[in-house]
C-alpha cells in the first residue's frame, strides 16, 4: 500500500510539473523547455551552413542528440503521468512532441531525414500555455469569422479582379507586341497581375507610352483593389466583435486557470474547481 501511495504521490507531483503552467515548478519547467527547443532550432539552422558544420559538425551534432534524449525522456514521463496515456499521445501537443523527438532517430536509418529536426519549432506552440496566451485566441476566432462571413463578397470581388487582369493583360498583349516581351496573352495577364497587386517584379515592362499610360492606370487600380477585401472584412470584424463583447459580458463572473486534469488533459478549469468539467476526474 505504501508503495503504490509513493508512486501515485511520485507521479502526481511529476505531472504537476510537466503539465500546470500555474505552479513555480511548472513555469520553470515549461521555460527551460522553450528554452531547450530554441537552442535545438539554432543548432538545425547552424548545421545547415557548411561552413559552420565541416568546423563544429561533432560539437553540434553530440549537442543535438542530447537535445534528443532530453525530449524522449520529457516525452515518456509526460506519457507515465496521466492516467489515459492514448489521450495525451493521440492529442495535438502530443503528436508534435513525437515529431519533434524521432526526425534524429530515424536519421540513423534514412539519409536525408536530418532537417525535419525543424520541426521542433511547433513546440513553441506551447508558449500560448505557459504565457496564457489563450486569452488572445478570441480575437483571432473573429477574424476567422469574419473571413468566413465576408467569403462570399470576397469570392466576387476576386472573381471581377480576374476578369479584369485578363481583359487590361489582353489590351497590353495588343499595344506592347511580341518586341516588348508581351509574347503572349497568358504572360501579359501575368504582368497585369503583378502590376494590379504593386508587387512590380520587373521582368517584364511596356515601352510603349501608351503602354506605359495603360500600365499607370492598372497601377493607380491597384491601391483602391487592395482597399476593397481590407473594408469588407474590417466591416465583418467589428461585427464579431461587438457580438463577442455581448457574450462577454454574460460570463464576467467566471475566471478560469491553466490546471490539467490527469486524466483527459483538459485545462481552463474554473477557479476552485475539484472535478474536472469534461470526465469528473479529481483535479
Amino acid at each position: 500500500m505504501s508503495t503504490t501511495k509513493s508512486n501515485t504521490s511520485w507521479k502526481d507531483k511529476l505531472h504537476e510539473i510537466i503539465y500546470e503552467a500555474d505552479t513555480p515548478a511548472g513555469k520553470l519547467f515549461d521555460l527551460v523547455l522553450l528554452v531547450v527547443i530554441i537552442a535545438s532550432i539554432i543548432l538545425v539552422m547552424l548545421e545547415s551552413v557548411k561552413a559552420i558544420d565541416l568546423k563544429y559538425h561533432t560539437i553540434l551534432d553530440t549537442a543535438e542528440w542530447a537535445i534528443t534524449i532530453l525530449f524522449t525522456i520529457e516525452y515518456i514521463a509526460r506519457i507515465i503521468t496521466v492516467k489515459r496515456p492514448f489521450s495525451y499521445i493521440f492529442s495535438f501537443y502530443g503528436i508534435i512532441d513525437l515529431l519533434s523527438t524521432i526526425p534524429k532517430y530515424i536519421s540513423l536509418i534514412f539519409a536525408g531525414t536530418h532537417a525535419l529536426i525543424a520541426l521542433r519549432a511547433l513546440r513553441l506552440l506551447r508558449i500560448f500555455r505557459i504565457l496564457k496566451l489563450g486569452r488572445f485566441l478570441g480575437a483571432s476566432n473573429n477574424l476567422v469569422a469574419a473571413l468566413k462571413a465576408s467569403r462570399a463578397k470576397i469570392s466576387v470581388f476576386l472573381f471581377a479582379v480576374i476578369i479584369l487582369s485578363i481583359i487590361l493583360g489582353t489590351i497590353m498583349y495588343m499595344v506592347e507586341g511580341e518586341d516588348n516581351g508581351f509574347s503572349n496573352i497568358p504572360k501579359s495577364v501575368y504582368w497585369c497581375i503583378v502590376t494590379l497587386t504593386t508587387v512590380g517584379f520587373g521582368d517584364i515592362a511596356p515601352q510603349t507610352p501608351l503602354g506605359q499610360f495603360i500600365a499607370a492606370i492598372v497601377m493607380v487600380l491597384g491601391y483602391g483593389i487592395i482597399a476593397v477585401p481590407t473594408g469588407i472584412v474590417s466591416a465583418e470584424y467589428t461585427s464579431q466583435n461587438k457580438k463577442s463583447e455581448t457574450d462577454n459580458t454574460k460570463d464576467k463572473t467566471i475566471h478560469l486557470n491553466s490546471q490539467s486534469c490527469p486524466n483527459c488533459l483538459r485545462s481552463d478549469h474554473r477557479d476552485g474547481s475539484k472535478f474536472c468539467y469534461h470526465c469528473g476526474e479529481t483535479l
